[in-house]
């Protein structure tokens, strides 16, 4: 959303250098932060994030060459669209956290 109206506040020094530590933290920009506590929106900060998404990176990456050895014959894999689903459920929970760190 286009951001089209400027607002501005008065506060003590101390408030402003907190304010922008959290927004900061949360990787947000110091008008982004604020606009979603005032408007009452929960902000979500996850550490380690990054690593996490490594690791599903790899996972996905392995379960791939899984499956096109699967499709060419050279291993047997049994109940693989049980583990595609698993997998796919838990990038879409992955998503709805990283949706939820925005705002």
């Amino acid at each position: 959303m286009k951001k089209d109206i400027k607002f501005s506040t008065r506060m003590t020094s101390e408030n402003r250098t907190k304010i922008k530590a959290l927004a900061a933290k949360s990787g947000m920009s110091m008008s982004d932060y604020v606009t979603a506590c005032c408007l009452g929106k929960q902000v979500v900060v996850i550490d380690d994030l990054k690593e996490v998404l490594k690791e599903l990176k790899s996972i996905g990456r392995n379960l791939n060459q899984l499956v096109t050895l699967a499709h060419m014959g050279r291993v047997a894999v049994i109940d693989l669209e049980s583990v595609c689903r698993a997998f796919s459920e838990l990038c879409d929970a992955v998503r709805m956290i990283l949706e939820r760190k925005r705002w």
